[in-house]
């Protein structure tokens, strides 16, 4: 399941006030490894992410405090729906922020928007003001993915040119959104990526040569 249908499988799931507390925030701590988590009162948007980015089989932050979650993943300025958003909260000096997964500017930019835990004290998709936000993080994966040994090439489409896309983005190449379709900015970062070794030849063609090299470089990422 993807990191953007896991979130929206999520909509709507909302603490519960007083003594008692959502089963399925709790289940979130338990699944994310934070047993020290004992009340949904407590604040729980990064909890929320690192547990979508467990169920993705994401890198994680692995901490309660939104802010950690600027020293994971790669830092990018093209955010693509499902990219980490942190935003500075009270002050930007201070530790507190939020974190959420972006969906989208405002037309006038002045707004995010995003799908997170704790917003309006449930999972939502909300705007903050884009004057807080404190950076974009892009997650990678946590193993490395199987290709098939189909030789992909511009004008191909399906789930191997996503798988494909994906891997290149963990690596800071820049194709554009996952959308399946091997066009000419897919093309453009593959042959950027071919080009890091003098050992690859550079044909944009993403054949067996080419597969090799990129598993050994997610390898040594993941």
């Amino acid at each position: 399941m993807s990191l953007l249908q896991i979130l929206s499988n999520e909509i709507g799931v909302k603490e519960v006030k007083g003594r008692q507390h959502s089963p399925q925030i709790m289940k979130y701590a338990k699944e994310a490894g934070f047993e020290n988590y004992k009340s949904d009162e407590t604040a729980w948007c990064s909890l929320f992410a690192n547990w979508v980015a467990h169920k993705a089989g994401l890198e994680r932050s692995k901490n309660l405090t939104a802010r950690s979650w600027l020293n994971v993943g790669l830092p990018i300025d093209n955010p693509e729906p499902g990219d980490i958003v942190v935003f500075w909260r009270t002050k930007i000096d201070s530790w507190q922020g939020h974190v959420a997964f972006y969906v989208g500017f405002s037309a006038d930019h002045s707004r995010v928007y995003c799908l997170g835990g704790n917003q309006g004290d449930q999972v939502s998709l909300t705007g903050y003001k884009a004057d807080r936000l404190l950076g974009f993080r892009r997650l990678r994966k946590t193993t490395v993915p199987k290709f098939s040994r189909k030789n992909l090439r511009n004008g191909d489409t399906g789930s191997e040119v996503v798988l494909l896309q994906d891997s290149l983005k963990q690596l800071g190449y820049d194709c554009g959104t996952s959308d399946g379709m091997f066009g000419g900015k897919t093309e453009k970062a593959l042959r950027q990526f071919q080009s890091s070794s003098q050992e690859m030849k550079i044909n944009g063609i993403f054949d067996k040569a080419s597969r090799e090299f990129l598993e050994k470089m997610l390898t040594v990422h993941s």
